[in-house]
């Protein structure tokens, strides 16, 4: 009998639309003579809805990134928890009737960002007993949290970059004070970044003081919780790291590096996901085999401290001595067939078919209730 998947994706955050891509890439290459997929968007405003599974429907058109509209069958949550060998009965509201939709094996939850990747969208799955692909609402709240990450890592002796946390109260009450702070104990330039935020968004370099105003605006408008980094004169690299299939250890990818062009400042959203500027993927890194072990050594203690499960791309700075800062670890990272995480999976021998089949066995065959 083949496994039905439940696709979730769109969602509330500004991450909206890279959502709805990363699943148009799934839903083009998930193996469907293994497995059944129902499609469910939720809009921005947080409506379910049941949804076309066709990947035409979910790809960047004339620049602008796909939406989740309002106008599908509401789907309905199930009204009693899954229980162990069943399967879980998913219904929809059509023309003020209840039908029947589906009955679903997984969830994946396809979201990234605020109400999705942080726990949120898990505690529910978790509430009704339903497998789902991905970390648990801890380690995805942990994860989700830049700031929270850090003091995980480094009490697990994994260094990371330096900063100071800034909520909005505290930057309206005395953004002086965060100043003088900032000048007389961290050098720039400064990266201003929403805590909990993805994709880069509202993530800003800071050169000269006066720049800072600002950065913090745009920061705020994604998070009130913001966090003030030291820039890090490094090359950046990312590790996949994916759970392993027996209970052993993680199992983690050769790290790819990020180049970015003299015409950029960072890799942020634009270059990202919109062409701008110029970047280069390198997989693997151009570093010596010694730094790549190790990179992928500190990737597997990230996700073992942690707690992760399922799946991570951990994002690494290696300084010019060497040394293995990592940066932030991402919980469901982009996955379309041209995003790093396949990419870099795809180097060690596992295609995108075979990297999405994996993860739904995984999720299909986790214990339900506490683990």
């Amino acid at each position: 009998m083949s496994t039905t998947v439940a696709l979730l994706f769109g969602g509330r955050s500004g991450e909206h639309g890279i959502s709805c891509i990363t699943a148009g890439g799934i839903l083009a290459a998930i193996d469907r003579t293994r497995f059944d997929v129902v499609a469910i968007g939720i809009t921005p405003e947080g409506r379910w809805v049941h949804v076309s599974d066709d990947p035409s429907d979910w790809t960047m058109v004339g620049g602008r990134a796909p939406e989740v509209a309002a106008d599908g069958d509401e789907v309905l949550l199930p009204s009693s928890c899954h229980r162990a060998g069943e399967r879980t009965a998913l219904r929809v509201l059509r023309e003020g009737r209840v039908e029947p939709l589906a009955e679903i094996d997984v969830v994946w939850p396809l979201l990234h960002g605020p109400y999705g990747e942080d726990g949120t969208v898990q505690g529910m799955l978790e509430m009704l007993d339903i497998p789902y692909v991905g970390s648990g609402v801890l380690a995805s709240a942990t994860a989700m949290d830049k700031a929270a990450t850090k003091v995980a890592l480094r009490a697990a002796g994994i260094e990371c970059a330096p900063g100071i946390v800034v909520h909005e109260d505290r930057w309206a009450d005395g953004a002086g004070r965060v100043l003088a702070h900032l000048e007389q104990h961290h050098p720039r330039p400064w990266f201003v970044k929403p805590a909990r935020a993805g994709s880069s968004l509202g993530v800003s370099r800071v050169e000269e003081a006066a720049q800072l105003e600002h950065a913090m605006k745009a920061a705020f408008r994604e998070d009130p919780k913001v966090l003030i980094e030291e820039g890090v004169v490094a090359r950046e690299i990312e590790c996949g790291v994916l759970a392993a299939r027996d209970g052993g250890e993680p199992r983690t990818t050769l790290p790819g590096e990020v180049k970015v062009g003299a015409d950029l400042d960072f890799y942020d959203y634009e270059a990202k996901y919109f062409g701008k500027g110029t970047v280069s993927i390198d997989v693997p890194a151009g570093l010596p085999d010694g730094v790549l072990e190790e990179a992928r050594e500190i990737a597997r203690r990230a996700f073992g401290a942690l707690g992760l499960e399922g799946l991570a791309r951990v994002d690494m700075f290696v300084t010019a001595d060497h040394r293995v800062i990592v940066n932030e670890v991402n919980t469901m990272p982009g996955f379309t067939p041209y995003s790093m995480f396949p990419v870099l999976w795809e180097s060690m021998g596992l295609s995108y078919a075979e990297l999405i089949a994996d993860l739904v066995d995984q999720a299909a065959s986790r214990r339900l209730g506490q683990r």
